[in-house]
């Protein structure tokens, strides 16, 4: 039902209703720019922010303990599984008896990081280790982190990393018996215990 004419006309000469209608008419553009403010501060953000933060800040999750130069190569607690040296797998055939490195396991799919500052000299299919990135820290030490999953790395053949970067994400490809991460050392080619290297860091492992 339409508002009479004369009501409008008896309106439209009340200087108080005139000023009724512009104070309503100015609230009401207040309220719609009030609504619409974040839809061009946010644009504004973005532009002045960088959208690539550090692999390591990517995700709320925690960060791996880092002492200098090094840190662990997983973040939080971890299940210790074969350390180094001779460590027999029961059921599994193609499993070395010989083991080269320290197994950790955090559940399928968690973040791995770099342990240290370096090179990526491997970001792929990697011999008995399947998806493999190794780590050139300089002076003929070299890191290995093993059975990642496929598509999960994080870093490319030649990138720089530094202690605490993620590299990918714990799997079980390659002759792996279950998901982990083989952390393995070497030193001029030849692999060495990862347990007292990382204490002497001040990292020890468990």
């Amino acid at each position: 039902m339409g508002v009479p004419a004369f009501v409008v006309t008896a309106l439209a000469r009340s200087r108080t209703a005139r000023r009724i209608v512009t104070m309503l008419l100015a609230g009401v553009t207040i309220l719609i720019l009030v609504a619409l403010a974040p839809l061009a501060i946010i644009p504004m953000a973005l532009a002045g922010t960088s959208l690539t933060a550090p692999a390591a800040a990517v995700g709320t999750g925690p960060v791996p303990a880092v002492s200098g130069d090094w840190g662990y190569p997983v973040a939080g607690d971890y299940f210790k599984g074969r350390g180094f040296g001779y460590n027999p797998v029961g059921g599994c055939s193609y499993c070395s008896t010989d083991h080269q490195g320290y197994d950790m396991s955090q559940g399928c799919g968690s973040s791995i990081y770099a342990a240290g500052t370096g090179t990526v000299i491997t970001a792929g299919a990697f011999s008995g280790w399947g998806n493999t990135v190794r780590i050139d820290h300089g002076g003929g030490l070299v890191t290995l982190y093993g059975h990642m999953q496929w598509g999960s790395l994080r870093v490319s053949v030649g990138d720089a990393v530094i202690a605490g970067t993620a590299v990918g994400a714990e799997g079980n490809t390659g002759r792996s018996f279950g998901c982990h991460l083989h952390y393995e050392i070497q030193r001029a080619g030849i692999a060495i215990d990862p347990e007292p290297f990382m204490a002497a860091l001040g990292l020890p492992l468990k």
